[in-house]
């Protein structure tokens, strides 16, 4: 009700822009931990559950995380269609390896995450993300630096899902939104393969990050379609960039999309079918030209600047 009074003692400040801020309240804080790259917290909240937050910046939300995870691993299984090998960067707590473990065709999924400790801390307090993903035996967890792992690949992957943290500058993924990372990327993708990024908000006060990030991939791969989805525990529309050398429509056929899953997966979808697929990728004029007009590249030379950092107390 509107004029309540909210019952907490302790909260998480989300800052969407250094201007603006949603504050969760919090219930408990079940562990708060430096690791050896990041500051790790896992809390407790009352209208999201527990909630992942990495640097200050919260990742994912029990309750709503389905609203993150669904649209950043389906579009792009389902473009590919028939994908077997999948390489995930990033991703700790397990919920990306799970939507990938849906599909039936998939025959190896390698998560490559930098800490280790999210893994374990994720595992422990936050099961229900991974929902068993990390004990299939499709499963492999690589605890490696992204750039390191590329470099020393030799094997070639039908899709790459890059689900790293927002690149706060202290933080491990600053450099990892750059040309010179999608190219390394471009490398051991088959030619045939598609490839999608976590790219930010879209939400007009923060656009900024995502065009740059749309207009980077795009110097690598010559079709990218930007999409968003709405997750309410952000307080703003999440972005994402599917990519490929392959032409990439922006009108799936809903019916084709669900014979699709009902056929190549096992079901259990909340957020996405045929229908929600086609919505996602019909993006607002503002974005579509803001995308187009869009003329900054980051490279390692000029990555992204620094994002606003979230507190609670």
């Amino acid at each position: 009700m509107v004029g309540s009074r909210i019952a907490a003692d302790l909260w998480l400040n989300d800052y969407i822009t250094s201007w603006d801020i949603y504050a969760h309240g919090v219930i408990r804080v079940l562990l708060s931990q430096q690791t050896a790259y990041q500051k790790m917290e896992i809390l407790e909240t009352v209208s999201y559950g527990r909630v992942l937050v990495l640097d200050g910046k919260l990742q994912s939300c029990m309750v709503d995380e389905f609203l993150y995870h669904e649209p950043l691993v389906q579009p792009v299984l389902i473009y590919h269609g028939n994908p077997q090998k999948v390489l995930i960067l990033g991703g700790g707590e397990g919920a990306t390896v799970r939507e990938v473990l849906r599909w039936h065709t998939v025959e190896e999924v390698v998560m490559v995450d930098l800490d280790q400790e999210v893994v374990e801390a994720s595992k422990k307090y936050l099961p229900e993300m991974s929902d068993r993903a990390f004990d299939d035996p499709r499963t492999t967890v690589n605890i490696d630096n992204a750039i390191n792992f590329l470099d020393s690949t030799s094997q070639k992957w039908d899709v790459i899902i890059s689900d790293l943290s927002d690149p706060v500058e202290s933080g491990p993924s600053f450099q990892l939104f750059t040309q010179e990372y999608f190219s390394k990327m471009a490398r051991v993708l088959k030619p045939d393969g598609f490839l999608v990024v976590q790219a930010g908000s879209t939400a007009l006060a923060g656009l900024g990050f995502h065009t740059k990030v749309a207009h980077t991939i795009n110097q690598v791969f010559p079709h990218i379609q930007s999409y968003s989805s709405d997750v309410p525990s952000f307080g703003e529309p999440w972005g994402f960039v599917l990519a490929s050398k392959q032409p990439i429509s922006s009108r799936p056929d809903p019916e084709s999309v669900n014979q699709l899953l009902a056929t190549q997966t096992k079901g259990g979808l909340r957020m996405l079918d045929g229908k929600t697929l086609l919505g996602l990728f019909q993006n607002p004029t503002y974005l579509r030209n803001a995308i187009a007009s869009e003329t900054q590249v980051y490279t390692l030379a000029n990555p992204p600047q620094n994002h606003s950092v979230n507190n609670w107390g």
